[in-house]
């Protein structure tokens, strides 16, 4: 839907209003025009170029919006494109076989990206960011350039867009595309099938429950749970290619719901830096959501703050044998909510044997690697 159509349905909305009845001889009293939000709102951290756009589906109006017809390539987004274009004629049951089950899973949950080659190949390509652009009405969406046919992460994407497919997941998709779609979003993996840490934006913002459908692309350090493979084939020729969405500098996208019963719909599209770290736009994104007015949801306890290092443990306990968790991206800011004495570890010329707990790894880190100049954090709680 344009914004020009948008607009055109308000006025409509507005005018039904009036005419309700009101007391004999009297006018009819003026709704209240919605405050439009002010992009001041947004926190953009410098140097970062972003789309925002936040949706509240109990009041129908938007909540935060900046640049939000801007064009971004979508990174992974675009595989809630390839998973309803899949299921869009799957007949009155939309059973989906066993193999297509197991791809869409990993797809949709862990951003697999031979599932979405599969698809894009399978299914027609650029085709079929044509038929959806025309079955839910987008304004800003568009094929990867020619001169990059098979690159479905770049496809371009805005963030009036992306609200407008999680709208017609939630409120116009048939009952069995919702619920699977939105549960696999649901089940997001903090690990991603490339081994990037895809639990940013929205997932460290909010607590549960959210659902989320994450993107990345550009020429990051490797991931921080496990080996690494490059993300949306982002290779080194893309300042070649000729397109609306830039496609040299590094993004992140968060997107998805948040809040009970699918509250507010968000989408987050940034651009980063050239030479940005991983850590670093991890980092930006989350100040920038953590910015938002997002009604329903609810924002978790505890304390951000900044780390170095780089790959540092996150543990089951405070202790150096305790199981290894997840790796922290390097310079990754952390939220955390207490801390406790653990093992005695050294890192010259530093010792420490506090830990801190960092709710949304559901783990510890010892606090050398955190940004504070004191061994235990002067304004957290003991465990």
């Amino acid at each position: 839907m344009t914004l020009r159509t948008r607009l055109g349905a308000l006025a409509a909305l507005t005018a039904t209003l009036l005419c309700v009845a009101t007391a004999a001889g009297a006018a009819p009293a003026r709704p209240a025009a919605e405050p439009q939000p002010k992009a001041a709102s947004v926190a953009v951290p410098a140097g970062v170029t972003a789309g925002v756009a936040v949706f509240d589906r109990r009041t129908g109006t938007f909540t935060e919006q900046l640049n939000t017809g801007m064009q971004f390539r979508s990174a992974s987004v675009v595989k809630l494109l390839l998973a309803l274009d899949f299921l869009w004629n799957r007949g009155p049951d939309y059973s989906i076989p066993a193999a297509d089950r197991t791809r869409l899973d990993a797809m949709l949950r862990s951003s697999n990206d031979d599932a979405a080659s599969h698809y894009w190949s399978a299914n027609g390509g650029s085709a079929i960011i044509g038929r959806m652009v025309t079955r839910l009405g987008l304004s800003d969406t568009a094929p990867p350039p020619a001169s990059h046919p098979g690159y479905w992460g770049y496809t371009a994407l805005s963030a009036r867009d992306t609200v407008t497919i999680y709208r017609y997941l939630l409120d116009s998709a048939p009952a069995p595309v919702r619920d699977y779609i939105m549960g696999n979003l649901r089940q997001s993996t903090r690990c991603a099938s490339d081994s990037f840490d895809q639990h940013f934006g929205i997932a460290g913002a909010f607590e549960k429950p959210w659902a989320v459908k994450q993107g990345w692309s550009g020429q990051y350090a490797p991931g921080t749970c496990g080996p690494s493979s490059s993300a949306e084939k982002s290779a080194v020729s893309v300042r070649q290619a000729a397109a609306d969405a830039d496609l040299s500098r590094p993004a992140l996208h968060t997107t998805g719901t948040v809040g009970a019963g699918d509250r507010s719909i968000v989408a987050v599209l940034t651009l980063h830096p050239m030479g940005t770290t991983y850590g670093k736009a991890y980092t930006d994104i989350g100040r920038l959501t953590r910015s938002l007015t997002v009604p329903g949801g609810v924002r978790p306890a505890g304390k951000w703050y900044g780390t170095w290092g780089s790959d540092v443990n996150v543990r089951a306990d405070s202790t150096s044998s305790s199981k290894v968790l997840t790796r922290l991206p390097a310079g990754v800011e952390v939220l955390v909510d207490c801390q406790k004495r653990g093992d005695v570890v050294s890192v010259p010329p530093y010792t420490n044997e506090w830990w801190a707990h960092l709710p949304q790894y559901g783990g510890y880190m010892t606090n050398i690697y955190v940004n504070s100049p004191d061994n235990k954090l002067p304004d957290v709680p003991d465990c």
